[in-house]
């Protein structure tokens, strides 16, 4: 139970403090890192059903920090991304970190692509270990040490 806790806790905190940076994240390449970063940790395990494609749609709509942008717009975004990964993961995979690469040389966004992704992890109460690994990935990309958010 304490692990549960400490991972809400820790989404809950990381969801605050992309609030308090919304006026900062308004570029189209968080819009775009932000998206690809949701489908990478919606496909973490190679596949995606579609409740939990459902359940991720459904955070992006509603997260407040994603508000600076059209809905149908991002649900669109992604979409394309989950299609890319449906192909063929491992290719698709490269092409998701590259887009998700484009926010390294702005730290806040940078950071904030990578909160996205812990949040959306987490927000099923199981942020696993294949989730965990694809956002340790995405830290790599954006040239964020991964212990900086104990992944």
């Amino acid at each position: 139970m304490a692990l549960w806790n400490r991972l809400k806790e820790s989404a809950q905190t990381m969801q605050t403090q992309l609030e308090a940076k919304k006026n900062d994240l308004k570029s189209g390449a968080f819009r775009d890192a932000s998206m690809a970063m949701c489908a990478l940790v919606a496909a973490a395990d190679g596949s995606v059903d579609p409740s939990e494609r459902q359940r991720v749609a459904s955070l992006i709509a509603s997260n407040p920090v994603l508000q600076n942008f059209a809905a149908d717009d991002l649900q669109r975004r992604f979409d394309a991304y989950l299609a890319q990964l449906s192909g063929d993961f491992a290719i698709g995979k490269v092409g998701i970190l590259q887009e998700i690469g484009k926010v390294r040389k702005k730290p806040t966004e940078a950071r904030a692509v990578i909160q996205i992704g812990i949040v959306i992890g987490g927000a099923d109460g199981d942020f696993d270990k294949t989730e965990q690994g694809v956002v340790r990935e995405a830290c790599f990309a954006v040239g964020i040490s991964p212990d900086e958010f104990d992944l």
